[in-house]
């Protein structure tokens, strides 16, 4: 019986420093937690290094899909935004700020396009996450000028031939931070860009099929000017650039009167703003006394449903292509 109440005595014991050890770890773990933003993020880095995958995240879908495409099998990404969302007035809540803060990399378009979060960039970068602007390699003179103030337009993916040069900058990132596996990036980027090419030569044909009196895409922001210019449209929009702006009845009345005396066949609506200024604008041109239809909805800031055939860069301008040259021809 003693040696039998010995054992027990024992038993119990190692369960206690077991628990001890356990609860001791998680103390620390809390402790270090609730310490400082930057110990959080040197324990995440800790733990992101063990993990097979490079922790990617992105801003708008469309960079999202490039990375996936460029990443391959090494790569989590994280999209902030999904379809329909307006990168203009995008504001960051305090759980996109960490998943920024979490990953090894971050991605995002540039040129002010997430103007809301360009000081959180700047932050990370310096706290050290690798943090690249995929526009960055653009040349300057490939770029098209909003203002005399030096802002570029930042529609840039609306160009397959300059989403290229960002593909580029995504292998780049992607090697510099993991160069075992670089020559599968680089595989990658081969093959994605011989995508992107045959996208270009492809819509370059199916455009010049509208007739050139009829080639004027009319859309609620100033979203396709690389479009237009690298497909031979003329671009006419309701409101600038940005979203964060308003048309007002001046805008619709001018554009209406141009739309009625050179007899443009239709306009179109975006899936990532409202519908309601277009819908103004055939309203009043149906009230100068000419037809003009709504030809379709284009993807501009955003492009569809993760999983769908335009849930991705390359099926989403094809839908665009197709959508426009349908309403025009």
């Amino acid at each position: 019986m003693f040696l039998e109440m010995k054992k027990s005595i024992i038993m119990a014991s190692a369960v206690i420093v077991a628990i001890v050890v356990i609860v001791a770890g998680l103390s620390s773990t809390i402790v270090q937690n609730n310490n400082t933003d930057e110990i959080i993020l040197n324990d995440i880095k800790q733990s992101s290094d063990n993990s097979e995958k490079i922790m990617v995240t992105t801003t708008t879908n469309v960079v999202t899909d490039l990375v996936e495409n460029i990443g391959g099998e090494h790569v989590q990404v994280t999209g902030l935004m999904g379809s329909g969302v307006d990168p203009h007035l995008y504001r960051p809540s305090a759980s996109d700020v960490k998943k920024l803060q979490d990953a090894d990399i971050v991605f995002y378009n540039g040129l002010d396009l997430e103007g809301k979060m360009g000081d959180i960039f700047v932050k990370i970068g310096r706290e050290g996450t690798a943090v690249w602007a995929v526009s960055e390699n653009i040349p300057q003179e490939s770029l098209l000028s909003l203002d005399d103030a030096g802002h570029f337009d930042p529609h840039i993916w609306w160009d397959a031939e300059l989403w290229m040069e960002a593909a580029k900058v995504v292998a780049t990132g992607l090697s510099e931070y993991d160069p075992e596996n670089s020559k599968t990036y680089e595989s990658n980027l081969k093959e994605y860009m011989t995508h992107l090419e045959d996208l270009h030569q492809t819509s370059l044909e199916k455009m010049n099929s509208i007739p050139q009196e009829q080639r004027v895409l009319v859309t609620a922001h100033d979203a396709f000017q690389y479009f237009g210019h690298a497909y031979g449209l003329e671009e006419m929009a309701i409101q600038g650039w940005s979203t964060d702006s308003e048309a007002g009845i001046r805008e619709i009345q001018n554009l209406a009167d141009e739309i009625t005396e050179r007899k443009i066949k239709a306009v179109f609506v975006e899936t990532s703003i409202s519908p309601a200024t277009i819908e103004a604008l055939t309203a009043a041109v149906q009230d100068k006394g000419h037809n003009v239809v709504i030809g379709g909805k284009l993807f501009s800031d955003a492009i569809g449903e993760k999983g769908t055939s335009k849930g991705t860069y390359v099926g989403a301008f094809t839908h665009n292509v197709e959508t426009i040259v349908n309403a025009l021809k």
